[in-house]
Protein backbone atom coordinates (compact mmCIF):
# COMPACT_ATOMS: atom_id res chain seq x y z
CA UNK A 1 0.00 0.00 0.00
CA UNK A 2 1.03 3.59 -0.48
CA UNK A 3 1.21 6.18 -3.24
CA UNK A 4 2.49 6.01 -6.80
CA UNK A 5 3.70 8.69 -9.19
CA UNK A 6 5.50 8.81 -12.49
CA UNK A 7 6.26 10.36 -15.84
CA UNK A 8 6.33 8.70 -19.26
CA UNK A 9 7.70 10.17 -22.48
CA UNK A 10 10.65 12.03 -21.01
CA UNK A 11 12.96 11.67 -18.05
CA UNK A 12 12.56 13.94 -15.05
CA UNK A 13 13.69 12.14 -11.90
CA UNK A 14 13.66 15.35 -9.85
CA UNK A 15 10.03 15.96 -10.74
CA UNK A 16 9.04 12.42 -9.77
CA UNK A 17 10.87 12.75 -6.46
CA UNK A 18 8.90 15.94 -5.84
CA UNK A 19 5.64 14.22 -6.81
CA UNK A 20 6.44 11.29 -4.52
CA UNK A 21 7.24 13.70 -1.72
CA UNK A 22 3.70 15.04 -2.00
CA UNK A 23 2.45 11.52 -1.24
CA UNK A 24 4.50 10.63 1.83
CA UNK A 25 1.36 10.66 4.00
CA UNK A 26 0.16 7.67 1.95
CA UNK A 27 3.40 5.81 2.49
CA UNK A 28 5.51 7.07 5.39
CA UNK A 29 7.63 3.92 5.73
CA UNK A 30 9.87 4.08 2.64
CA UNK A 31 10.40 5.81 -0.71
CA UNK A 32 11.54 4.07 -3.88
CA UNK A 33 12.18 5.30 -7.42
CA UNK A 34 12.98 3.86 -10.85
CA UNK A 35 14.79 5.69 -13.64
CA UNK A 36 14.70 4.24 -17.14
CA UNK A 37 16.15 5.82 -20.27
CA UNK A 38 14.96 3.55 -23.09
CA UNK A 39 12.04 4.08 -23.02
CA UNK A 40 12.16 7.27 -20.94
CA UNK A 41 10.24 6.70 -17.70
CA UNK A 42 10.56 7.64 -14.05
CA UNK A 43 8.49 5.98 -11.32
CA UNK A 44 8.05 6.78 -7.65
CA UNK A 45 6.51 4.88 -4.75
CA UNK A 46 5.86 5.76 -1.12
CA UNK A 47 5.19 2.71 1.01
CA UNK A 48 2.84 1.95 3.87
CA UNK A 49 4.34 -1.34 5.05
CA UNK A 50 1.53 -3.80 5.78
CA UNK A 51 2.67 -7.15 4.34
CA UNK A 52 6.26 -8.46 4.25
CA UNK A 53 7.53 -5.49 6.23
CA UNK A 54 11.20 -6.10 5.47
CA UNK A 55 10.95 -7.45 1.93
CA UNK A 56 8.11 -5.71 0.14
CA UNK A 57 9.70 -2.44 -0.94
CA UNK A 58 9.00 -1.10 -4.41
CA UNK A 59 9.67 -0.67 -7.29
CA UNK A 60 9.64 -4.42 -7.96
CA UNK A 61 11.62 -5.95 -10.81
CA UNK A 62 11.24 -9.16 -12.79
CA UNK A 63 14.21 -11.03 -14.30
CA UNK A 64 12.98 -9.99 -17.76
CA UNK A 65 13.19 -6.29 -16.89
CA UNK A 66 9.56 -5.46 -16.11
CA UNK A 67 9.09 -2.88 -13.35
CA UNK A 68 6.10 -2.36 -11.03
CA UNK A 69 4.84 0.21 -8.55
CA UNK A 70 1.45 -0.66 -7.10
CA UNK A 71 -0.91 0.69 -4.47
CA UNK A 72 -2.71 -2.58 -3.92
CA UNK A 73 -4.10 -5.34 -1.78
CA UNK A 74 -4.45 -8.44 -3.94
CA UNK A 75 -6.70 -10.85 -2.05
CA UNK A 76 -6.04 -13.81 -4.36
CA UNK A 77 -2.26 -13.33 -4.36
CA UNK A 78 -1.76 -16.70 -2.65
CA UNK A 79 -3.67 -18.53 -5.35
CA UNK A 80 -1.86 -16.64 -8.10
CA UNK A 81 1.48 -17.36 -6.48
CA UNK A 82 0.75 -21.08 -6.66
CA UNK A 83 -0.27 -20.88 -10.32
CA UNK A 84 2.63 -18.70 -11.39
CA UNK A 85 5.28 -20.64 -9.49
CA UNK A 86 6.22 -19.60 -5.96
CA UNK A 87 9.93 -19.98 -6.71
CA UNK A 88 9.73 -16.89 -8.94
CA UNK A 89 8.70 -14.58 -6.10
CA UNK A 90 11.34 -12.52 -4.35
CA UNK A 91 9.02 -11.37 -1.54
CA UNK A 92 5.81 -12.19 0.30
CA UNK A 93 4.19 -8.98 -0.94
CA UNK A 94 0.80 -9.47 -2.58
CA UNK A 95 1.70 -6.75 -5.11
CA UNK A 96 4.36 -8.98 -6.65
CA UNK A 97 1.57 -11.14 -8.08
CA UNK A 98 0.75 -8.27 -10.46
CA UNK A 99 4.34 -8.18 -11.71
CA UNK A 100 4.48 -11.86 -12.66
CA UNK A 101 0.86 -12.26 -13.78
CA UNK A 102 1.00 -9.42 -16.28
CA UNK A 103 4.52 -10.36 -17.24
CA UNK A 104 3.30 -13.82 -18.26
CA UNK A 105 -0.12 -13.01 -19.70
CA UNK A 106 -0.16 -9.32 -20.61
CA UNK A 107 -2.32 -6.46 -19.36
CA UNK A 108 -5.53 -8.37 -20.15
CA UNK A 109 -4.78 -10.55 -17.13
CA UNK A 110 -5.71 -7.61 -14.89
CA UNK A 111 -9.20 -9.12 -14.84
CA UNK A 112 -7.84 -12.03 -12.77
CA UNK A 113 -6.83 -9.80 -9.86
CA UNK A 114 -9.12 -9.67 -6.83
CA UNK A 115 -8.98 -6.87 -4.30
CA UNK A 116 -8.11 -3.24 -4.94
CA UNK A 117 -5.27 -1.68 -6.86
CA UNK A 118 -3.87 1.19 -8.83
CA UNK A 119 -0.59 0.31 -10.51
CA UNK A 120 1.97 1.48 -13.03
CA UNK A 121 4.05 -1.15 -14.78
CA UNK A 122 6.79 -1.01 -17.36
CA UNK A 123 5.82 -4.10 -19.35
CA UNK A 124 8.09 -5.10 -22.20
CA UNK A 125 8.86 -1.49 -23.00
CA UNK A 126 5.25 -0.30 -22.68
CA UNK A 127 3.73 1.69 -19.83
CA UNK A 128 0.63 0.00 -18.40
CA UNK A 129 -1.60 1.67 -15.80
CA UNK A 130 -4.44 -0.24 -14.12
CA UNK A 131 -7.23 0.42 -11.64
CA UNK A 132 -9.52 -1.96 -9.73
CA UNK A 133 -13.11 -2.64 -10.86
CA UNK A 134 -14.84 -0.17 -8.51
CA UNK A 135 -12.12 2.44 -8.20
CA UNK A 136 -11.34 1.81 -4.54
CA UNK A 137 -7.82 3.09 -5.20
CA UNK A 138 -7.41 6.34 -7.16
CA UNK A 139 -5.13 7.18 -10.07
CA UNK A 140 -4.99 10.51 -11.90
CA UNK A 141 -3.40 11.17 -15.29
CA UNK A 142 -2.42 14.43 -17.01
CA UNK A 143 -0.37 15.81 -19.86
CA UNK A 144 2.70 17.82 -18.93
CA UNK A 145 5.02 19.44 -21.45
CA UNK A 146 4.56 16.67 -23.98
CA UNK A 147 4.77 13.81 -21.47
CA UNK A 148 2.25 11.80 -19.47
CA UNK A 149 2.31 12.21 -15.70
CA UNK A 150 0.27 10.23 -13.19
CA UNK A 151 -0.19 10.08 -9.42
CA UNK A 152 -2.39 8.73 -6.65
CA UNK A 153 -3.63 12.22 -5.72
CA UNK A 154 -4.12 15.53 -7.49
CA UNK A 155 -1.79 17.32 -5.09
CA UNK A 156 1.12 15.34 -6.56
CA UNK A 157 0.57 16.63 -10.11
CA UNK A 158 2.95 19.45 -11.11
CA UNK A 159 2.00 22.95 -12.19
CA UNK A 160 1.25 23.33 -15.87
CA UNK A 161 -0.69 20.10 -16.37
CA UNK A 162 -3.50 19.82 -18.90
CA UNK A 163 -6.09 17.17 -19.72
CA UNK A 164 -6.34 16.04 -16.09
CA UNK A 165 -8.52 12.94 -15.70
CA UNK A 166 -9.04 9.87 -13.59
CA UNK A 167 -8.12 6.46 -14.90
CA UNK A 168 -11.57 4.92 -15.02
CA UNK A 169 -12.35 2.02 -12.67
CA UNK A 170 -12.15 -1.36 -14.36
CA UNK A 171 -9.72 -0.22 -17.05
CA UNK A 172 -6.09 -0.50 -18.01
CA UNK A 173 -4.24 2.09 -20.05
CA UNK A 174 -1.42 1.13 -22.38
CA UNK A 175 0.81 3.84 -23.80
CA UNK A 176 1.11 1.69 -26.92
CA UNK A 177 -2.53 0.74 -27.47
CA UNK A 178 -4.70 3.10 -25.40
CA UNK A 179 -7.51 2.44 -22.93
CA UNK A 180 -8.98 -1.05 -22.47
CA UNK A 181 -11.93 -1.99 -20.26
CA UNK A 182 -11.55 -5.33 -18.50
CA UNK A 183 -14.56 -5.05 -16.17
CA UNK A 184 -18.10 -3.79 -16.67
CA UNK A 185 -20.77 -4.09 -14.00
CA UNK A 186 -24.14 -5.29 -15.25
CA UNK A 187 -27.42 -6.34 -13.71
CA UNK A 188 -27.33 -9.98 -12.64
CA UNK A 189 -29.81 -12.65 -13.59
CA UNK A 190 -31.78 -13.29 -10.37
CA UNK A 191 -31.35 -16.72 -8.83
CA UNK A 192 -34.18 -18.84 -7.54
CA UNK A 193 -34.57 -19.46 -3.83
CA UNK A 194 -36.23 -18.23 -0.70
CA UNK A 195 -35.33 -15.03 1.12
CA UNK A 196 -33.44 -17.14 3.67
CA UNK A 197 -31.49 -18.91 0.93
CA UNK A 198 -30.37 -15.61 -0.56
CA UNK A 199 -29.39 -14.23 2.84
CA UNK A 200 -27.30 -17.34 3.50
CA UNK A 201 -25.58 -16.97 0.12
CA UNK A 202 -24.70 -13.36 0.88
CA UNK A 203 -23.43 -14.38 4.32
CA UNK A 204 -21.09 -17.02 2.89
CA UNK A 205 -19.66 -14.62 0.33
CA UNK A 206 -19.16 -11.86 2.90
CA UNK A 207 -17.53 -14.20 5.41
CA UNK A 208 -14.98 -15.26 2.81
CA UNK A 209 -14.37 -11.65 1.73
CA UNK A 210 -13.73 -10.57 5.31
CA UNK A 211 -11.36 -13.48 5.98
CA UNK A 212 -9.35 -12.68 2.85
CA UNK A 213 -8.99 -9.06 3.93
CA UNK A 214 -7.60 -9.92 7.35
CA UNK A 215 -4.24 -10.91 5.83
CA UNK A 216 -1.65 -8.52 7.25
CA UNK A 217 1.63 -8.41 9.14
CA UNK A 218 0.35 -5.47 11.19
CA UNK A 219 -2.76 -5.11 13.40
CA UNK A 220 -6.12 -4.81 11.63
CA UNK A 221 -9.03 -2.89 13.15
CA UNK A 222 -12.53 -1.87 12.06
CA UNK A 223 -14.47 1.34 11.66
CA UNK A 224 -17.69 1.17 13.65
CA UNK A 225 -19.90 4.08 12.64
CA UNK A 226 -23.12 2.48 13.83
CA UNK A 227 -24.14 1.68 10.25
CA UNK A 228 -25.27 -1.81 9.30
CA UNK A 229 -22.36 -2.25 6.89
CA UNK A 230 -19.70 -1.44 9.47
CA UNK A 231 -21.47 -3.52 12.12
CA UNK A 232 -21.74 -6.55 9.82
CA UNK A 233 -18.06 -6.41 8.87
CA UNK A 234 -16.91 -5.95 12.48
CA UNK A 235 -19.10 -8.84 13.62
CA UNK A 236 -17.57 -11.19 11.06
CA UNK A 237 -14.05 -9.97 11.85
CA UNK A 238 -14.58 -10.74 15.52
CA UNK A 239 -15.10 -14.41 14.64
CA UNK A 240 -11.68 -14.71 13.01
CA UNK A 241 -9.49 -12.37 15.03
CA UNK A 242 -8.43 -12.33 18.63
CA UNK A 243 -8.10 -8.77 19.86
CA UNK A 244 -10.18 -6.44 17.68
CA UNK A 245 -9.92 -2.66 17.93
CA UNK A 246 -12.94 -0.68 16.72
CA UNK A 247 -13.18 3.06 16.08
CA UNK A 248 -16.16 5.37 16.25
CA UNK A 249 -16.70 9.11 15.86
CA UNK A 250 -19.87 11.09 16.40
CA UNK A 251 -21.67 13.85 18.21
CA UNK A 252 -22.83 13.67 21.80
CA UNK A 253 -26.24 12.06 22.00
CA UNK A 254 -26.20 10.76 18.44
CA UNK A 255 -27.74 7.42 17.51
CA UNK A 256 -24.65 6.34 15.59
CA UNK A 257 -22.51 6.49 18.75
CA UNK A 258 -25.17 4.57 20.66
CA UNK A 259 -25.28 1.85 17.97
CA UNK A 260 -21.48 1.61 17.81
CA UNK A 261 -21.26 1.18 21.57
CA UNK A 262 -23.95 -1.51 21.49
CA UNK A 263 -22.14 -3.46 18.78
CA UNK A 264 -18.76 -3.12 20.47
CA UNK A 265 -20.12 -4.35 23.80
CA UNK A 266 -21.90 -7.23 22.08
CA UNK A 267 -18.76 -8.31 20.20
CA UNK A 268 -16.32 -7.60 23.02
CA UNK A 269 -14.07 -5.31 21.00
CA UNK A 270 -11.53 -2.85 22.33
CA UNK A 271 -13.47 0.26 21.46
CA UNK A 272 -12.08 3.73 20.81
CA UNK A 273 -14.48 6.64 20.56
CA UNK A 274 -14.16 10.33 19.85
CA UNK A 275 -17.02 12.73 20.57
CA UNK A 276 -16.80 15.72 18.26
CA UNK A 277 -17.03 19.35 19.30
CA UNK A 278 -17.95 22.17 16.90
CA UNK A 279 -14.73 24.07 17.61
CA UNK A 280 -12.48 21.19 16.57
CA UNK A 281 -14.53 20.55 13.44
CA UNK A 282 -14.02 24.17 12.41
CA UNK A 283 -10.32 23.94 13.21
CA UNK A 284 -9.83 20.76 11.17
CA UNK A 285 -11.86 21.78 8.10
CA UNK A 286 -8.80 22.99 6.15
CA UNK A 287 -7.10 19.63 6.67
CA UNK A 288 -10.28 17.80 5.63
CA UNK A 289 -10.56 19.83 2.42
CA UNK A 290 -6.88 19.38 1.54
CA UNK A 291 -7.07 15.63 2.12
CA UNK A 292 -10.37 15.20 0.28
CA UNK A 293 -9.33 17.32 -2.71
CA UNK A 294 -12.90 18.55 -3.12
CA UNK A 295 -14.87 21.63 -2.09
CA UNK A 296 -18.54 20.68 -2.46
CA UNK A 297 -20.43 21.47 0.74
CA UNK A 298 -22.03 18.06 1.18
CA UNK A 299 -18.81 16.26 0.24
CA UNK A 300 -16.77 18.11 2.83
CA UNK A 301 -19.40 17.74 5.55
CA UNK A 302 -19.64 14.00 4.96
CA UNK A 303 -15.84 13.69 5.13
CA UNK A 304 -15.52 15.14 8.62
CA UNK A 305 -16.37 11.94 10.58
CA UNK A 306 -14.01 9.91 8.37
CA UNK A 307 -11.19 12.37 9.02
CA UNK A 308 -11.50 12.04 12.77
CA UNK A 309 -12.06 8.27 12.61
CA UNK A 310 -8.89 7.81 10.55
CA UNK A 311 -6.92 9.97 12.97
CA UNK A 312 -8.22 7.91 15.88
CA UNK A 313 -7.45 4.60 14.16
CA UNK A 314 -3.93 5.65 13.16
CA UNK A 315 -2.91 5.67 16.82
CA UNK A 316 -3.55 1.93 17.08
CA UNK A 317 -3.57 0.17 13.68
CA UNK A 318 -2.38 0.52 10.09
CA UNK A 319 -5.31 -1.34 8.51
CA UNK A 320 -9.07 -1.06 8.99
CA UNK A 321 -12.00 -2.87 7.45
CA UNK A 322 -15.14 -0.90 6.68
CA UNK A 323 -18.71 -1.50 5.55
CA UNK A 324 -18.60 1.08 2.76
CA UNK A 325 -20.74 -0.07 -0.16
CA UNK A 326 -23.61 -1.60 1.80
CA UNK A 327 -26.10 1.15 0.97
CA UNK A 328 -25.29 1.10 -2.74
CA UNK A 329 -25.27 -2.68 -2.99
CA UNK A 330 -28.47 -3.37 -1.05
CA UNK A 331 -30.61 -0.45 -2.28
CA UNK A 332 -30.22 1.52 0.94
CA UNK A 333 -29.38 4.92 -0.52
CA UNK A 334 -31.82 7.81 -0.39
CA UNK A 335 -32.00 7.79 -4.19
CA UNK A 336 -33.42 4.24 -4.11
CA UNK A 337 -36.40 5.16 -1.97
CA UNK A 338 -39.63 5.76 -3.80
CA UNK A 339 -38.64 3.80 -6.91
CA UNK A 340 -41.53 1.40 -7.48
CA UNK A 341 -40.52 -0.06 -10.84
CA UNK A 342 -38.27 -3.12 -10.20
CA UNK A 343 -36.27 -2.67 -13.40
CA UNK A 344 -35.65 1.00 -12.70
CA UNK A 345 -34.56 0.16 -9.15
CA UNK A 346 -32.23 -2.59 -10.35
CA UNK A 347 -30.62 -0.18 -12.80
CA UNK A 348 -30.33 2.46 -10.08
CA UNK A 349 -28.45 0.03 -7.82
CA UNK A 350 -25.98 -0.80 -10.59
CA UNK A 351 -25.48 2.89 -11.32
CA UNK A 352 -24.90 3.55 -7.60
CA UNK A 353 -22.13 0.97 -7.59
CA UNK A 354 -20.58 2.36 -10.76
CA UNK A 355 -20.45 5.85 -9.28
CA UNK A 356 -19.12 4.92 -5.82
CA UNK A 357 -15.58 5.86 -6.82
CA UNK A 358 -16.48 9.47 -7.47
CA UNK A 359 -17.53 10.35 -3.92
CA UNK A 360 -17.70 7.63 -1.28
CA UNK A 361 -14.59 5.66 -2.25
CA UNK A 362 -12.56 8.79 -2.91
CA UNK A 363 -13.51 10.03 0.55
CA UNK A 364 -12.56 6.71 2.12
CA UNK A 365 -9.20 6.50 0.37
CA UNK A 366 -8.10 10.11 0.70
CA UNK A 367 -9.14 10.58 4.33
CA UNK A 368 -7.67 7.29 5.58
CA UNK A 369 -4.45 7.46 3.58
CA UNK A 370 -3.93 11.03 4.78
CA UNK A 371 -3.34 9.39 8.18
CA UNK A 372 -1.33 6.42 6.89
CA UNK A 373 -4.22 3.97 7.32
CA UNK A 374 -5.23 1.39 4.71
CA UNK A 375 -9.00 0.88 4.45
CA UNK A 376 -10.28 -2.41 3.04
CA UNK A 377 -13.77 -2.86 1.61
CA UNK A 378 -15.06 -6.46 1.79
CA UNK A 379 -18.58 -5.55 0.63
CA UNK A 380 -17.14 -4.69 -2.79
CA UNK A 381 -15.54 -8.10 -3.20
CA UNK A 382 -16.68 -9.33 -6.62
CA UNK A 383 -18.22 -12.48 -5.13
CA UNK A 384 -20.18 -10.43 -2.58
CA UNK A 385 -21.40 -8.10 -5.31
CA UNK A 386 -22.45 -11.05 -7.47
CA UNK A 387 -24.28 -12.69 -4.56
CA UNK A 388 -26.12 -9.47 -3.71
CA UNK A 389 -27.09 -8.59 -7.27
CA UNK A 390 -28.38 -12.11 -7.89
CA UNK A 391 -31.01 -11.59 -5.18
CA UNK A 392 -34.31 -10.72 -6.91
CA UNK A 393 -34.78 -6.97 -6.78
CA UNK A 394 -38.16 -7.44 -5.07
CA UNK A 395 -36.28 -8.77 -2.03
CA UNK A 396 -33.80 -5.88 -2.09
CA UNK A 397 -36.21 -3.00 -2.49
CA UNK A 398 -36.46 -0.42 0.32
CA UNK A 399 -39.35 -1.25 2.63
CA UNK A 400 -39.14 -5.01 2.22
CA UNK A 401 -39.44 -6.55 5.71
CA UNK A 402 -40.17 -3.05 7.07
CA UNK A 403 -36.74 -1.63 6.30
CA UNK A 404 -33.94 -1.30 3.78
CA UNK A 405 -31.05 -3.73 3.24
CA UNK A 406 -33.24 -6.56 4.56
CA UNK A 407 -31.11 -9.28 2.94
CA UNK A 408 -27.93 -8.02 4.61
CA UNK A 409 -29.71 -7.52 7.94
CA UNK A 410 -30.96 -11.10 7.84
CA UNK A 411 -27.54 -12.40 6.77
CA UNK A 412 -25.89 -11.13 9.97
CA UNK A 413 -28.86 -11.06 12.36
CA UNK A 414 -27.40 -13.82 14.53
CA UNK A 415 -24.19 -11.83 15.07
CA UNK A 416 -25.58 -8.47 16.19
CA UNK A 417 -28.01 -7.08 18.78
CA UNK A 418 -31.56 -7.12 17.42
CA UNK A 419 -32.13 -3.42 18.11
CA UNK A 420 -29.07 -2.53 16.02
CA UNK A 421 -29.69 -5.00 13.22
CA UNK A 422 -33.21 -3.81 12.51
CA UNK A 423 -32.98 -0.13 13.45
CA UNK A 424 -33.90 2.61 11.00
CA UNK A 425 -30.67 4.23 9.85
CA UNK A 426 -32.56 7.18 8.30
CA UNK A 427 -30.88 6.55 4.95
CA UNK A 428 -27.19 7.07 4.47
CA UNK A 429 -27.14 10.18 6.64
CA UNK A 430 -27.59 8.50 10.01
CA UNK A 431 -28.95 10.78 12.74
CA UNK A 432 -29.40 14.22 11.13
CA UNK A 433 -30.47 16.31 14.12
CA UNK A 434 -27.15 16.81 15.98
CA UNK A 435 -25.26 17.22 12.70
CA UNK A 436 -27.66 19.89 11.45
CA UNK A 437 -27.06 21.83 14.64
CA UNK A 438 -23.28 21.50 14.29
CA UNK A 439 -23.26 22.71 10.70
CA UNK A 440 -25.44 25.67 11.59
CA UNK A 441 -22.75 26.69 14.07
CA UNK A 442 -19.99 26.19 11.49
CA UNK A 443 -21.91 28.12 8.85
CA UNK A 444 -22.43 31.03 11.23
CA UNK A 445 -18.65 31.38 11.42
CA UNK A 446 -17.96 30.86 7.71
CA UNK A 447 -20.74 33.15 6.46
CA UNK A 448 -24.02 33.17 4.55
CA UNK A 449 -24.60 29.79 2.91
CA UNK A 450 -27.79 30.60 1.03
CA UNK A 451 -27.13 33.51 -1.33
CA UNK A 452 -25.90 33.00 -4.88
CA UNK A 453 -22.16 32.98 -5.58
CA UNK A 454 -20.31 33.17 -8.90
CA UNK A 455 -18.21 30.43 -10.44
CA UNK A 456 -18.22 26.86 -9.18
CA UNK A 457 -19.22 27.84 -5.63
CA UNK A 458 -22.87 27.60 -4.67
CA UNK A 459 -22.54 29.17 -1.22
CA UNK A 460 -20.19 31.06 1.05
CA UNK A 461 -19.34 27.76 2.68
CA UNK A 462 -18.24 26.27 -0.66
CA UNK A 463 -16.27 29.42 -1.48
CA UNK A 464 -14.48 28.98 1.83
CA UNK A 465 -13.57 25.39 0.95
CA UNK A 466 -12.66 26.39 -2.62
CA UNK A 467 -10.18 28.95 -1.28
CA UNK A 468 -8.64 26.36 1.05
CA UNK A 469 -8.24 23.89 -1.80
CA UNK A 470 -6.75 26.53 -4.09
CA UNK A 471 -4.17 27.42 -1.46
CA UNK A 472 -3.21 23.75 -1.20
CA UNK A 473 -3.23 22.77 -4.88
CA UNK A 474 -2.56 26.03 -6.70
CA UNK A 475 -4.51 26.85 -9.86
CA UNK A 476 -7.65 24.70 -9.72
CA UNK A 477 -8.85 25.39 -13.26
CA UNK A 478 -6.94 22.54 -14.97
CA UNK A 479 -7.91 20.17 -12.16
CA UNK A 480 -11.65 20.83 -12.18
CA UNK A 481 -12.37 17.89 -14.48
CA UNK A 482 -11.15 15.59 -11.70
CA UNK A 483 -12.47 17.45 -8.64
CA UNK A 484 -15.87 16.44 -7.26
CA UNK A 485 -18.00 19.42 -6.29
Amino acid sequence: MGGIAGIWGRNDPELVRWMSGRLTHRGPDSLGTHHGVDPPVDLGYTRLAVTDIGGGDQPMYSPSGNVLVANSEICNAGMLRGLLGPHRFASRSDSEAILHLLGDEGCGATSRLRGFFAFAMLLEGDLVLGRDPFGIKPLYLADHEGALVFASELKALPDGVTEVRELEPGTVFSAASGLHRYFTLHRQRPLNGSFETHAARVRRALERAVRLRLASDVPVGAFLSGSLGDSAVAALMSRYTGELHTFSVGLAGSRELWAARRVSAHLGTIHHEHVLEPAEVLEELPTVVESLEAFGRDLVRAAVPMHFAARLASRHVKVVLTGVGADALFAGQERHRGIDDPEVLDNAVVESLRSLHDVELRRLDHLTMARGVEARVPLLDLDVVAAALSVPIELRRPGFCSGDKAVLRSAVADLLPHDVTWRDEAGAGGDPGPWDSLWEQVASVIGDTTREHPGPCRSAEECHYHAILGAALGDLDPLMTAISH
